[in-house]
C-alpha cells in the first residue's frame, strides 16, 4: 500500500491550522493507482455476494461505481438531505458543533439485500456510522470499505461490532 500512500498529497493547515488534509486527486488522476485501487477495495469483498454497493456522498461514489461495478451488483447514493428526489430516510449524527443527516430513498433498500457501504476517508466515524444504521434499518450490512483510515481519531470505534471494516491506507 506504500505505492498507493506516496501518491496521496499531504496539504498541510487545509482546511484550517493544525490540519493535514489527505487529497486523493492526485491518487485518483493516476490511471493506474485509481485502478490499484478500485481494484483492491473490490478484492476486498468479491466473495461476499454484495446485493448493492452504498457510496457516501461526494467522495464515496468515486469510489463505489467502480466497486460496484467489478463485483457486479448495483449502486445506491447516501446524499445529504434534500438531493434525493423521491420519498426518503434518513439518519440522524453529530457534528464537532451541531448536528447533520444523510438519507437514501425509501425504496433502495428491502430485507435480504446485503449491502457494501464505501467511502474515501474513515476519520471520526460519525458519518460511516450513520450510513451503517441506515442501512441496517433496511437489509444486511456486509463491511465497510475505506480508502484512508486516519488511526488517531478511532472511527473505528463507533461503527456497528462484527461488520467488517477495511481500509486500504492507514495514517
Amino acid at each position: 500500500m506504500d505505492d498507493i500512500k506516496k501518491m496521496i498529497r499531504d496539504i498541510p493547515d487545509f482546511p484550517k491550522e493544525g490540519i493535514i488534509f489527505r487529497d486523493i486527486t492526485t491518487a485518483i488522476k493516476d490511471a493506474k493507482t485509481m485502478q490499484k485501487i478500485v481494484d483492491l477495495m473490490a478484492a476486498e469483498y468479491e466473495n461476499e455476494k454484495i446485493d448493492y454497493v452504498a457510496g457516501i456522498e461526494s467522495r464515496g461514489f468515486i469510489f463505489g461505481m467502480p466497486i460496484a461495478y467489478k463485483l457486479g451488483c448495483g449502486f445506491i447514493p447516501i446524499r445529504k438531505p434534500g438531493k434525493l428526489p423521491a420519498q426518503t430516510i434518513s439518519q440522524e449524527y453529530s457534528l464537532e458543533y451541531g448536528k447533520d443527516k444523510i438519507e437514501i430513498h425509501k425504496d433502495a433498500l428491502k430485507k435480504g439485500d446485503r449491502v457494501l457501504i464505501v467511502d474515501d476517508l474513515l476519520a471520526t466515524g460519525g458519518t460511516a456510522a450513520a450510513a451503517a444504521k441506515l442501512v441496517q434499518s433496511t437489509s444486511e450490512l456486509v463491511g465497510i470499505s475505506f480508502l484512508i483510515e486516519l488511526q488517531d481519531l478511532k472511527g473505528r470505534e463507533k461503527l456497528p461490532k462484527g461488520i467488517k471494516v477495511s481500509s486500504l491506507v492507514k495514517y
